[in-house]
């Protein structure tokens, strides 16, 4: 691992696409520099999410890179989204060309 990359922690949400605005308010209370949105599809335990109609039974996934601080106060805060809604979230040590 190379001392000149720049070390985070990558959070990536995958969720219901109704949460989307919700999220993206979490993620500004937080001050985080930015994240990226793409649409997902697959299926797991809350079944098959196709994404074929827009808004509904659709999922997207949320990235961003943030401190080891932050990455825990924001996992913390999304478990009131996964007792409603279908939802995973998970933190992953990362390094490389970002601020």
């Amino acid at each position: 691992m190379s001392s000149s990359l720049t070390q985070g922690i990558l959070v990536t949400i995958i969720c219901e696409a109704v949460l989307q605005d919700r999220l993206i308010n979490l993620l500004t209370k937080f001050s985080v520099s930015g994240y990226t949105i793409i649409p997902a599809q697959g299926a797991g335990s809350h079944g098959r999410r196709m994404g074929d109609i827009a808004g509904y039974n659709t999922n997207i996934e949320i990235k961003t890179i943030v401190t080891p601080e932050i990455s825990g106060k924001l996992l913390e805060d999304l478990k009131l989204y996964e007792a409603t809604h279908a939802l995973i979230a998970f933190q992953q040590k990362v390094e490389g060309l970002f601020d």
